[in-house]
Order: C-alpha cells, then structure tokens, then sequence
C-alpha cells in the first residue's frame, strides 16, 4: 500500500515523500534539505532516490545537499543542464523510456511548462499499484490506464483568477504566465475525465495558488466529480 506526505506544496517549495513499503523517494526537494530530513525525522537513508520535474528553485533547491548526501534524483537532461550542477549522483534520463529504483518502475513523460524540458512519472510497484505525479503543466496530453494514486497539480480557478484581476488583487499579465505554464482547476477536471479512474483510491491536489485557489472549493468539485478520497496537499 502506498503512503503519501506531503513535505510541502506550493511556490514556496514543493516534495512530497512516497512509501510502497519496501522502496521510498523523494518527489520534488524544493525545500533545503534540512528540512527535508527534519519531516522525515532525520530517516533519509531509507531513501533510494529523488525525481525532480523542472529547475525552478521551488522544486530543487535543496539538489546539491541531497546529492551530497548519497541519493541519485533523476530529471530530464534539458533540466539538468539548466540548473547547471554537475555530481555523480545527478542521472539523466529520457521520456518514455522507463528505469527502475527498488520495487518501482518509473515512466517519465514531457509536459508543459515555460521551462526547459519538464516531466511528469507514471510510476508502478511490484504489486501493481500505479501512481501519476503531475505538476507545473497547463496540459496532459496522455491519458493513463490502471492509476490508483494521483498527485496532481490543481494551481487555480478560471474563475477565480479574473475576479481578482478585476478588483486588482492580481495583476492582468499574471494571466498569461498561470495558462501557459500551470494546471487550472478546469483543465484538471477535463483530464480526470478523459481518463481510467476506477481503480483510483486517493487523489492529492498539489501546488495551490495562495490567491487564485480556494482549498474546500477544489476539495468539493473534484469530490463531487470522481467520487474519489481527496487530499488538498
């Protein structure tokens, strides 16, 4: 059974730790990783790797400690070479050709994003059991069978984003960064319905926007529509 935490979410800084029972990792070290290891309760050699989707700070800013520290974190070589550090630990690898750590198997995936090359994972353990992780992306083009976990990002509303440009809580260019660049509450409720969600037994809304989200709001729609557990990470 897997287990989930979220160490933290948002554009403060983004990882979440994963446990299949026999194999953990790191998604995401956009925190130092002091911090990181003070949630884990200081229990990081139990990790057996990292990914990391993009190089934006608030997903790998803690690499270089991580890498330090003994863990491989994969990401594509497009992200790699933009954040620039070089260390054994560092791999590269490619879209849809799978690798293994431990009990998972992992699937990486392109994306879309205002950055270099970034990723999804499709990743499945030994007994089964699929989780999707998705974030930072305004759009999905895959559709995935079999997935029983999802993180996913669900950034913010539609709606909500113009009413706070018109009242001028949030200024007008920000519009066209959040839709080239990030995954709306409506884009994501389009992608949970074009795809297999049978199996499903949680879902983790990821990286909401402090202004543009209103948790109970996503909390309840996504509810509503899948009739799914639902985590507001």
């Amino acid at each position: 059974m897997i287990k989930i935490r979220t160490l933290a979410s948002g554009s403060a800084g983004n990882a979440y730790h994963i446990d299949d029972g026999q194999t953990q990792l790191l998604l995401e070290c956009g925190i130092p990783f002091k911090h990181i290891r003070q949630a884990l309760n200081f229990k990081t050699s139990n990790l057996a790797g990292c990914l990391v989707t993009h190089e934006h700070k608030d997903h790998c800013a803690g690499l270089k400690d991580v890498a330090r520290a003994g863990i491989n974190v994969y990401m594509s070589a497009g992200t790699k070479e933009a954040i620039g550090l070089e260390h054994h630990r560092i791999k590269s690898v490619k879209a849809k050709e799978q690798f293994t750590i431990g009990t998972w198997t992992i699937l990486p995936f392109d994306v879309e994003h205002d950055v270099s090359e970034p990723y999804g994972f499709l990743l499945q353990n030994t007994v089964g059991e699929k989780l999707l992780f998705a974030t930072d992306t305004y759009y999905i083009r895959y559709k995935f069978k079999g997935l029983t976990h999802l993180l996913i990002e669900c950034n913010y509303s539609m709606d909500i984003l113009l009413d706070n440009i018109a009242s001028g809580r949030v200024h007008q260019g920000m519009k066209k960064r959040l839709i080239r660049s990030h995954f709306s509450l409506e884009n994501m409720k389009e992608f949970l319905k074009a795809n297999d969600l049978s199996k499903v037994q949680e879902i983790h809304l990821l990286h909401l926007s402090d202004r543009n989200s209103h948790e109970e709001q996503f909390k309840r729609e996504i509810q509503e529509l899948t009739g799914k557990l639902i985590y507001i990470a």
